[in-house]
């Protein structure tokens, strides 16, 4: 029996420094709630989160809806880009999709990223394997890991990526079977 991921990139959000306790903004919240629409007749048997806010307030009304608490995964969090501000985000998160194994200083790499996300994921495919699963994660982990299975999803597809978007995996063991955009 095949496993469905549903990956929630999460909601706008209210920008502040504080990367972990960042807020769904108001646009964010109502984006929540169509999330929430559209995951209820998923017959989801789990919800997994991104330790940040902003992940976990984007599915925390679907988790309502099935009577689910949120797992949480510490290493779904979204990549350390830099220790600093960059000056051009643009160039910066193009230069480390360029070249995999660069990081800027106090910042993660792609494969270090990558790693970090995948771990947690197979977790999920296997605590998980023949059910329908929700995860609030953000863009650029969220490709990472997609990126894992296959090469196609890569820089491009994650700058066409909404806030929110939701894509449906199915895997069969860890095999990656098929990618659908479920976001309408």
């Amino acid at each position: 029996m095949p496993t469905t991921i549903y990956f929630v990139r999460h909601s706008h959000s209210v920008y502040t420094p504080e990367e972990l306790e960042r807020p769904l903004s108001e646009r964010g919240k109502r984006d929540a709630a169509r999330v929430r629409g559209i995951l209820k007749d998923k017959n989801l048997h789990a919800v997994c989160s991104s330790p940040y806010k902003r992940a976990i307030e984007t599915v925390e009304g679907t988790a309502s809806f099935f009577n689910k608490k949120i797992d949480i995964y510490e290493d779904l969090k979204e990549r350390q880009l830099s220790g600093e501000p960059v000056e051009d985000f643009s160039q910066a998160i193009l230069k480390v999709w360029k070249e995999p194994e660069f990081s800027f200083p106090g910042g993660e790499s792609n494969r270090e990223a990558q790693k970090r996300g995948i771990q947690d994921f197979l977790e999920i495919l296997e605590r998980y394997e023949g059910k329908n699963v929700a995860i609030g994660t953000h863009g650029n982990i969220m490709v990472l890991i997609m990126n894992h299975f296959d090469p196609q999803y890569d820089i491009e597809f994650w700058q066409k990526l909404e806030m929110p978007d939701i894509y449906k995996l199915t895997f069969e063991g860890k095999s990656l079977l098929g990618v659908e955009r479920v976001l309408d």
